[in-house]
C-alpha cells in the first residue's frame, strides 16, 4: 500500500478535519438531551468556523494530493471559503426554526456537515471518479434533509423526489465518466486534456461524454430543462434545508462544472459552446416567466433559482475564447457569492414569518409588514432589488460584470435576453414590495437572533460590498488564474 505523503494531508487537510468533526459529532450527540439539541448546532457552527480558518489559511498555497486526484489551488479555496460561510449560515437559519416547527434532532446539523464535506470535495475533485463520490457525499444527506419534517407528506414527497431525479443525474455523470474513460484511458482531467490532444483520442466519443456529465451537471444546479424537480423539492422542503440547498448545492455543482470543462474538456469548447448558450438562455427565459405566476413565495424563489442559474451559466458560454474566459469566470464566480449572500437573507425572512402548518408563506402574508417591521421590509426590499441587479447592490455588480464580459466574448444576443429576462424578474420581485409597503395586513414573525441576525449582515453585505466591488472581483480573479 502506497504511503500518503505530506501533500496528501496538506490538500485536503480543512476537509479532513470537517469529516473527522462530523463523525465524533454523531458519536457525542447520542449524549446530548433531547431538550438541549442547540449544543449540537454550536459544535456544528464550531466545526465549520474551525474549517474556515484552515482554509483560509491555505490561501496561496497550491498542491496536488492522492496522485493528483485531489488539487489546492485558489479556485478550490475560494469556493471552499464560500461553502463554508453557507454552511454557517445554514446553521444559523435553523437553529431557532427546527425547534419551532418541532424537527429538533442533533442528525439535522450532522448532516449538514457531511453535506458540506462533500462539495469542498466538489471543488477540489481533480478527477472524474472524486466528483462522482463528492456528488454522492453532498446529495445524499440532503435527500434526507428534503424529507426530515416527517411524517409531513409534503416533506416526503420533496425528499423522493429529490433522490430519484438526484440518482438519475448521478447516472448520467456516471454514464458520461465511463465514456470519457473509454475514449482516453485516464479520469483524471488533466490526463483527459492531454489524450485529447493526440490524434488518436475518438473525439465522438469523448464529445458524447463531456455532454452527458453537462447533463448531470444541469439538474444539479436546476438548468432547464433538468430544473423540474426545483419547485416542488424546494416547496415540500423543511424551509432551512430549502435556504441551504439553493445556495451550497448551487455552488458545489457550478464548481464541479467550471474545473471539468475548464481543465479537462477546452478542445471542445467550440462545439459545446452553443449547447451552453442555449441552456443560460432557456433557463433565464423559462425560470423568469414561470415565477411571474406564483404566488406561494417558496415556489417563487424556486423559480428565481432556476433563473439566477441561468445568469451563472452567461459567464461559462465564452471558457473556449482563451482572452474572455478569465474575466468571464471571475464574473461567474462574483455573482455566486452575490447570490448566496442575498439567497441567504431572502430565507431568513421567510423563515421569520412561516407559522407551523405551512402558513405565512403566501406573497399576500407579507402585506403590512413594512409598517409593523420597517426594518425587516426594508431588508427585504434590498434583497428582492439585488435579484433584479438594480442599484445600489451586490446583484447590480454582478450582472453587470457578467453582462460586460458576455459582450467581450460577442455574444451580444445572450446579454439582450439577460437583460430583457432581469427586466422580467422585476414585476414579481417587486410585487413583494408591493404587498409589503402598499397593502393593509397584520402579520407576525418569529423574534429568533441568529435569524435576525442573518438577515441584518446580509443585508448590509449586499450594499455595502456594492459599493467597493473591487476586492472580491480581483479575489475571484485570482482565483481564476489558480485554475488556468
Amino acid at each position: 500500500m502506497p504511503q500518503l505523503s505530506y501533500n496528501d494531508y496538506y490538500t485536503l487537510l480543512p476537509l479532513t478535519v470537517l469529516t473527522v468533526w462530523a463523525c465524533l459529532l454523531l458519536l457525542i450527540d447520542l449524549f446530548i438531551p433531547k431538550d438541549r439539541k442547540s449544543l449540537t448546532a454550536f459544535l456544528s457552527a464550531l466545526g465549520l468556523a474551525v474549517t474556515l480558518g484552515l482554509t483560509i489559511a491555505q490561501i496561496g498555497s497550491e498542491t496536488v494530493g492522492f496522485n493528483g486526484m485531489a488539487t489546492l489551488d485558489g479556485f478550490s479555496t475560494f469556493l471552499n471559503a464560500l461553502i463554508l460561510v453557507s454552511g454557517l449560515l445554514g446553521v444559523a437559519l435553523a437553529h431557532g426554526y427546527i425547534k419551532r416547527m418541532g424537527l429538533e434532532r442533533g442528525e439535522y446539523y450532522i448532516l449538514m456537515l457531511f453535506s458540506v464535506a462533500g462539495m469542498m470535495l466538489m471543488a477540489q475533485a481533480a478527477d472524474l471518479i472524486v466528483v462522482f463520490l463528492a456528488l454522492e457525499l453532498l446529495s445524499i444527506p440532503l435527500y434526507v434533509l428534503a424529507a426530515f419534517a416527517r411524517p409531513n407528506l409534503q416533506s416526503e414527497e420533496a425528499g423522493i423526489k429529490y433522490f430519484l431525479l438526484g440518482a438519475f443525474a448521478t447516472g448520467f455523470i456516471v454514464y458520461g465518466t465511463a465514456l470519457v474513460f473509454g475514449a482516453t484511458g485516464v479520469t483524471s482531467l488533466s490526463g483527459i486534456a492531454a489524450a485529447a490532444a493526440s490524434s488518436q483520442t475518438p473525439s465522438l466519443l469523448l464529445t458524447v461524454g463531456a455532454a452527458l456529465l453537462l447533463v448531470g451537471f444541469g439538474f444539479k444546479i436546476a438548468a432547464v430543462p433538468f430544473h423540474l424537480w426545483t419547485p416542488d423539492v424546494y416547496q415540500g422542503s423543511p424551509t432551512a434545508v430549502t435556504a441551504f440547498m439553493s445556495a451550497g448545492a448551487k455552488i458545489a455543482g457550478f464548481a464541479a462544472l467550471l474545473r471539468v470543462f475548464v481543465v479537462a474538456f477546452p478542445f471542445i469548447s467550440v462545439d459545446i459552446t452553443n449547447v451552453i448558450w442555449a441552456l443560460a438562455a432557456l433557463t433565464m427565459i423559462v425560470g423568469n416567466i414561470a415565477a411571474v405566476s406564483q404566488t406561494n413565495i417558496k415556489r417563487m424563489l424556486a423559480y428565481s433559482s432556476i433563473a439566477q442559474a441561468g445568469y451563472i451559466l452567461m459567464a461559462f458560454v465564452p471558457y473556449g475564447n482563451p482572452e474572455v474566459m478569465p474575466v468571464s469566470v471571475a464574473a461567474g464566480l462574483f455573482y455566486l457569492v452575490a447570490y448566496a449572500i442575498t439567497n441567504f437573507g431572502v430565507w431568513a425572512i421567510v423563515i421569520t414569518l412561516e407559522k407551523a402548518e405551512g402558513k405565512g408563506l403566501e406573497i399576500a402574508d407579507y402585506a403590512g409588514l413594512a409598517r409593523k417591521y420597517p426594518a425587516l421590509a426594508a431588508a427585504m426590499a434590498v434583497f428582492m432589488l439585488s435579484f433584479i441587479g438594480f442599484p445600489p447592490t451586490l446583484g447590480m455588480v454582478g450582472k453587470f460584470y457578467l453582462f460586460r464580459a458576455v459582450i467581450m466574448g460577442g455574444y451580444i444576443w445572450l446579454a439582450i435576453i439577460g437583460v430583457v429576462t432581469s427586466l422580467v424578474s422585476a414585476y414579481y420581485y417587486l410585487r413583494v414590495v408591493v404587498n409589503m409597503y402598499m397593502r393593509e395586513g397584520d402579520p407576525t414573525i418569529e423574534r429568533e437572533p441568529w435569524l435576525g441576525f442573518t438577515v441584518a449582515i446580509t443585508a448590509i453585505a449586499t450594499v455595502l460590498l456594492s459599493f467597493v466591488p473591487q476586492g472580491l472581483f480581483l479575489l475571484a480573479s485570482a482565483a481564476v488564474l489558480k485554475l488556468l
